[in-house]
């Protein structure tokens, strides 16, 4: 029989495991919740040190030396609440002394750069479509829940237009914009290019639910697209796909009844399957796996919507492209940088490694996210019009390489 001080100190350790119990419950319910509920904004993190200037023109900008501050190649800085950009060229200058690192400012394309006391690393090059210099169209593109703004880039002069349209599709908590960095090559190869948005990015009409799904049904806004592009004399599409966008890529592929248009796709930092990179993240900040996987069990679940807000369950099967590698039947261009924090390098190394017949891997050094274009943009500009030369006819298999789209 228990003593009465027994009794109190089981009693205090039934109400701690509790307690523990429901807090990690909680932090898979926020877990899971965080994973779906779109954000728009990013707290400015970086601290604009110094930025000089000749009369109107700025010419430089100091910024602490990180890995990322100190890469090579082209970026851009976010400041002023998302009001301000500007685009920033390579590192001129080093102040071991003071851990600094003078950069080049190619461009100022809105707000005021010497007013900034910190901002956003970015690979967004382009903020807008017309810092391109070239010509575009706004256009609107009839969605589940009303009209989904796009750009329409043209080929280039002098280059034929083959019947290919590029689509052109972001990724998760981003813009149309990011994309931008694509339209180049795209016009080269004389595709025309639709830069599209889609459910819940701030920009098409949100979701009954107003959450991401993943993928699982932001493909059907691509595929209006697809629609558009096709009425408009689209014979073959190729799908640029950058990290969510790559998720969403891959369903439209599968899932579209426009399928067999689909002569391939180009994929940055893709998300191949939705596990692992959310196990990954997961475990960078901390989050033990028991409780990752509880919200993983959230977002499945049909009884648990009302902790996300999804108005249906995620099904994270579908969207497992390694566990389907067998079921992936266009060409796909990987491009993938081995330090990339947010999207794990091995699982595209993987996607390759099981389809080695479909998929084609080119690797990056690049620090961050989706930041391969930045850190080497003739290499990816490359890789691309490689791979595109050897693409096959869209509907025809891998093996049929010979005719070009």
């Amino acid at each position: 029989m228990l003593t009465a001080t027994s009794r109190r100190a089981l009693e205090a350790g039934f109400f701690a495991a509790s307690a523990a119990l429901l807090a990690g419950v909680a932090v898979a319910a926020y877990f899971a919740r965080q994973v779906v509920v779109p954000k728009y904004s990013r707290r400015e993190d970086l601290d604009v040190r110094a930025v000089h200037t000749t009369g109107d023109r700025y010419l430089k900008i100091e910024l602490p030396a990180t890995e990322q501050t100190r890469a090579p190649g082209r970026y851009s800085l976010w400041f002023q609440q998302g009001e301000g950009h500007a685009c920033l060229g390579p590192v001129v200058e080093s102040h071991p002394e003071r851990r600094a690192v003078t950069r080049v400012v190619e461009r100022v394309d809105s707000g005021d750069l010497e007013q900034a006391k910190a901002g956003i690393w970015s690979g967004y090059v382009y903020s807008k479509p017309e810092q391109l210099g070239l010509r575009y169209q706004d256009v609107e593109i009839p969605v589940a829940n009303g009209v989904a703004p796009a750009w329409r880039f043209d080929p280039s002069a002098g280059v034929s237009a083959s019947g290919g349209w590029a689509i052109h599709i972001h990724g998760m908590g981003g813009k149309r914009a990011g994309t931008l960095r694509g339209i180049p090559v795209a016009r080269r190869l004389g595709l025309t290019s639709l830069v599209v948005s889609f459910r819940n990015d701030g920009d098409a009409p949100p979701s009954y639910d107003r959450r991401y799904s993943l993928g699982q049904t932001e493909w059907r806004d691509v595929d209006a697209g697809i629609n558009y592009a096709i009425s408009k004399g689209a014979e073959r599409i190729v799908l640029f796909g950058w990290s969510l966008g790559a998720s969403i890529a891959l369903q439209t592929a599968a899932l579209s009844p426009n399928s067999s248009r689909v002569a391939g796709m180009v994929l940055d930092a893709p998300v191949f399957d939705w596990r692992t990179t959310l196990a990954a993240n997961a475990k960078a900040a901390g989050l033990p796996r028991p409780l990752v996987h509880l919200g993983f069990t959230i977002l499945r679940s049909k009884a648990l919507r009302w902790v996300t807000g999804l108005a249906e369950p995620i099904c994270l099967d579908s969207l497992d492209w390694l566990a389907r590698a067998t079921e992936l039947n266009k060409p796909i261009l990987v491009l993938h940088g081995e330090k990339d924090d947010t999207t794990p390098f091995e699982a595209s190394r993987k996607a390759a490694s099981l389809r080695p017949d479909l998929v084609e891997m080119v690797e990056f050094e690049s620090v961050g996210h989706s930041l391969e274009w930045n850190v080497d943009s003739e290499k990816w500009e490359r890789s691309v019009e490689e791979w595109f030369h050897g693409l096959p006819l869209a509907g025809s298999s891998p093996e049929q390489a010979g005719a070009q789209l």
